[in-house]
């Protein structure tokens, strides 16, 4: 009796491991991962909220400094290159505002995704908590701070009296593609630079070359009528321009649209593929 006891116990022990799991039941892991972020939003704008206080406690004027150096720059920026471009400074000054704020975004975005996970070692090793809430942290930190730097926008538009029209209502959905490609970039690049530590540099790097070849200290009529064409296929001008234009109180165009959108779901499949593939190896690659 003992002995067929022990035959049976050692019968429930055995372990059935598998080489690798389907792709059908990857997916569907990724999307339980995705719906338990959504559920816990409460908690993702907490955590959002507390990176804020935690970044600037014993600060004075805490993400305002963000604000008053985006005001420089501004003001520094927009007379050197309104000379330069020879350009009126009343039409330039919006577009330069517009323009480094929403870059500031973007770039803080990209930044700040790539160390997604890595900055959330601690976290990822002692709770059990779906990966997506880190990359929707960090666009909610982020988006937090760029509210704050719509004081700069509000003043120079009052400071020159120029203001939108019904156009600036367009930016508002863009904003919403904006933010999922923000998730997607940092559950992307996240996974990546925890898995190879040498990409954030080259991110960088090729963060500030987009800042010069895309259209944001300068107008993008200055490539000339021969060469307007080409700016649709810089995903950062599409994607800029939607949000921008509107605000500006232009209607962006059916290939500024295109593309932004194409850039935008071309991104968020590569992410999905990628963050099935990888998602149950991110906890053990920090």
């Amino acid at each position: 009796m003992s002995g067929n006891l022990h035959s049976a116990a050692r019968a429930v022990a055995v372990l059935d491991l598998h080489p690798d799991v389907t792709w059908a039941a990857r997916f569907r892991f990724a999307r339980r991962d995705v719906a338990e972020a959504a559920r816990l939003w409460r908690l993702c704008c907490i955590l959002s909220w507390l990176d804020i206080k935690l970044r600037y406690r014993g600060s004075l004027l805490g993400p305002f400094w963000l604000t008053l150096s985006t005001a420089v720059m501004v003001g520094a920026m927009g007379s050197i290159y309104a000379t330069l471009f020879h350009m009126d400074l009343h039409d330039y000054l919006p577009f330069l505002t517009l323009s480094l704020v929403l870059w500031g975004f973007i770039g803080a975005l990209v930044n700040d995704g790539s160390n997604a996970f890595l900055a959330a070692e601690g976290t990822i090793r002692s709770e059990r908590m779906p990966f997506t809430i880190h990359a929707v942290r960090i666009v909610l930190r982020n988006l937090l701070i760029l509210a704050h730097n719509l004081v700069v926008i509000v003043a120079v538009f009052a400071l020159l009296n120029t203001w939108p029209g019904w156009e600036a209502l367009l930016a508002l959905p863009a904003m919403l593609v904006w933010l999922v490609d923000g998730i997607a970039v940092a559950i992307l690049l996240g996974g990546l630079c925890t898995r190879f530590r040498d990409i954030p540099p080259i991110v960088n790097s090729l963060l500030q070359m987009a800042f010069f070849v895309t259209p944001v200290i300068w107008r993008p009529e200055l490539v000339g009528p021969s060469r307007t064409w080409l700016l649709p296929f810089n995903p950062f001008f599409a994607l800029l321009q939607i949000v921008r234009a509107p605000l500006l109180g232009a209607v962006p165009t059916l290939a500024d649209y295109g593309s932004a959108l194409f850039y935008s779901v071309l991104l968020c499949g590569l992410t999905w593929v990628f963050f099935a593939r990888v998602r149950g190896r991110i906890a053990f690659w920090i």
